[in-house]
């Protein structure tokens, strides 16, 4: 019996540890920029109030780290752990995509988190966090079936 391990199963192995470790850098960026607390968020929406401009950097750090990311990703000729890049086709505004852009605003507003937070704090779990996870969930279901 050969105990090696295949190209097919290296491959795959490889392609979920580097979504892990993707995971991972995303998670501690999230966690040293201060963006697992709902009140940094709020702070930042409450523009009438005591506005904390936090978020604008980090935001403005992810434009500009996807902006030099892409341009050197998109000079290969394929994916390092895929077959051909897959982009989305679709380019046209439609009700689903407003409303759900709408859902997804008002919730962040609300809670304070948007998915990627919210599942890095899971570890300080807390009742309106609970919450916010439990909807997300159900929201992900009502989408499949919409």
């Amino acid at each position: 019996m050969n105990s090696s391990i295949n190209e097919s199963d290296k491959r795959r192995w490889l392609k979920t540890a580097a979504g892990y470790a993707a995971g991972l850098l995303f998670g501690l960026g999230l966690a040293i920029s201060g963006m697992t607390d709902p009140a940094r968020v709020v702070g930042f929406l409450d523009v009438a109030g005591a506005w904390d401009p936090t978020l604008m950097f980090v935001l403005g750090g992810a434009v500009l780290t996807t902006f030099i990311g892409y341009r050197l990703v998109f000079k290969r000729p394929a994916p390092l752990l895929g077959g051909v890049f897959q982009l989305p086709t679709k380019r046209e505004l439609d009700a689903k995509l407003l409303g759900g852009a709408a859902l997804f605003g008002i919730g962040w507003g609300l809670s304070g988190y948007c998915p990627g937070p919210a599942i890095a704090s899971i570890s300080a779990l807390s009742l309106p966090l609970l919450a916010m996870l439990v909807t997300m969930v159900l929201g992900w279901f009502a989408a499949k079936r919409l």
